[in-house]
């Protein structure tokens, strides 16, 4: 049973799960005080010490269903007379487990190989055999590979390729199996495998088959974290008929105007709102040890009473805004309102993106904000034609700027999450919620367009706290009135 623990524990390692030493210790110290055949018991003192959140536990599900069930069958079959035969030489082996005859298939196959086995085919072998650890790190590694960013011309086939090439492994490995049950191996006139007894030919081959196909569906079905406290703000396009549930993009140069004077009316009552709120942080509940306290240089009298202060709650802004198609015309509108409220803030750094990302914080501390988001647009160097890249720039981001992210940090991400159908690295936007408060993700596109085409919200789901449609006046004030407020 230790050793069975210890070999789980590093798959969970190597499936990206973090466990520590000591847990893997207290995991066994409980189950030595259970019934370890009690499956519901053993499964969930397992997961109470290597799942520590509700994010961890679909990573977990998968990878004890995959342990336990798909690769460490213990089902016995019948005992055959003959089993293996070597080299034309009768070979009695009496094997009660899978396992056994598994061990002993793979060995013969690795003396049949003549110019042996690469890394990926012996780590596929040890897969089949119940040792997972080794491959379960290649998956994970190609699933989290950073892909190297290209100037001119962009793809998704480096990931795609190592994929590609597993899969044909797997093919590969199949058919060769498939070669030597059946009697015959072309390499040599030495060696050569029959099994006797065709239930017994069929069952090993199709244990086999079995865990080739896990190994296959790894490479299609990465498990994905589970995000049930996200809040969702699912919108669909209401009537064009009133200003405020128009969308941005649809707004004509008149209608534009009419919404700026909204918003300045907006932040304005907004900015009153935080400031008498400001005003009486320190006029809450009544701190009883610091006036009973103050009261002792007065014989007992209460003569001041001390409420107990409340701490300013000012938002520490990340923001970044992609500026492709109809995503900027919501942008600049978000940009333009923050700014307006910076004092309500206790810092906002902005940044815009297409394929490349670049700061624009200094443009908008200026006083007119509309003015800024015009010479900013006329200085700024960026390729607002080029097809959008949300995985180069979350890469981009997490090496120049990642430092500036801490636990106050709120992270804004205003953008419709469509790449190209390139890679979304969305292992990034997990890596940066780590780090940060949390992750607040605005699309100006309705709920029923999330996920068509080449739209990457699905992958990035996983990873916010907040994904919400802000498309017009009404879903932005909501918005800034829950951030402010």
């Amino acid at each position: 049973m230790l050793q069975t623990i210890i070999n789980f524990t590093s798959c969970c390692r190597s499936y990206g799960l973090k466990v520590s030493t000591s847990e893997v210790i207290d995991c066994i110290a409980q189950i030595n005080l259970t019934d370890p055949l009690d499956e519901q018991t053993f499964k969930t003192i397992l997961q109470a010490n290597f799942a520590k959140s509700r994010r961890e536990q679909s990573r977990f599900t998968y990878i004890y269903n995959l342990f336990f069930h798909a690769i460490q069958c213990e089902k016995e079959i019948p005992k055959p007379d003959d089993i293996l035969i070597h080299n034309s030489e009768k070979k009695n082996t009496h094997p009660s487990h899978l396992p056994d005859i598994l061990s002993e298939f793979m060995d013969f196959l690795e003396e049949s190989q003549a110019e042996g086995f690469s890394t990926e085919e012996r780590q596929l072998l040890e897969f089949i055999q119940g040792k997972p650890s080794s491959f379960l790190e290649t998956i994970h590694n190609l699933n989290t590979k950073s892909v190297k960013q290209q100037k001119f011309f962009k793809s998704n086939m480096d990931q795609l390729s190592g994929k590609l090439g597993i899969m044909l492994l797997i093919n590969q490995m199949r058919q060769k199996i498939m070669h030597l049950a059946g009697g015959n191996f072309d390499n040599s006139d030495k060696k050569s495998i029959s099994i006797k007894g065709e239930k017994e030919t069929k069952y090993l081959i199709s244990q086999i088959n079995g865990r080739l196909d896990n190994a296959y569906s790894l490479l299609t079905e990465e498990p994905r974290e589970n995000n049930d406290s996200i809040m969702e703000k699912k919108a669909r396009i209401n009537s064009l008929g009133m200003l405020e549930e128009k969308p941005f993009s649809s707004l004509t140069p008149l209608e534009i105007n009419k919404v700026k004077e909204r918003m300045d009316g907006l932040a304005r009552k907004l900015k009153d709102q935080a400031g008498r709120r400001f005003a009486v942080k320190n006029k809450g509940r009544m701190d009883i040890k610091k006036t009973l306290r103050h009261a002792g240089k007065y014989q007992g009298v209460p003569v001041k009473i001390i409420f107990k202060n409340k701490p300013l709650n000012r938002a520490n802004l990340i923001v970044l805004c992609d500026i492709s198609g109809s995503v900027w015309s919501s942008a600049r509108f978000m940009l333009a309102i923050l700014y307006s409220l910076k004092e309500c803030f206790q810092n906002i750094r902005s940044y815009i993106f297409v394929a490349e990302i670049t700061e624009i914080t200094d443009f908008l501390t200026h006083d007119d904000v509309n003015e800024a988001i015009e010479k900013m647009l006329k200085e700024i160097p960026i390729n607002t034609n080029a097809p959008t890249d949300y995985g180069a720039t979350l890469s981009t981001f997490k090496k120049d700027f990642s430092h500036l992210i801490n636990q106050k940090s709120t992270l804004i991400i205003m953008g419709d999450g469509r790449s190209n159908y390139l890679n979304p690295q969305a292992h990034i936007l997990g890596e940066l919620r780590e780090k940060c408060r949390r992750i607040i993700w605005l699309t100006p596109e309705a709920y029923n367009t999330w996920n068509k085409g080449d739209c990457e919200l699905s992958a990035y789901r996983p990873h916010c706290h907040e994904l919400r449609t802000c498309m017009n006046l009404d879903h932005l004030t909501q918005f800034i009135q829950e951030l402010v407020l």
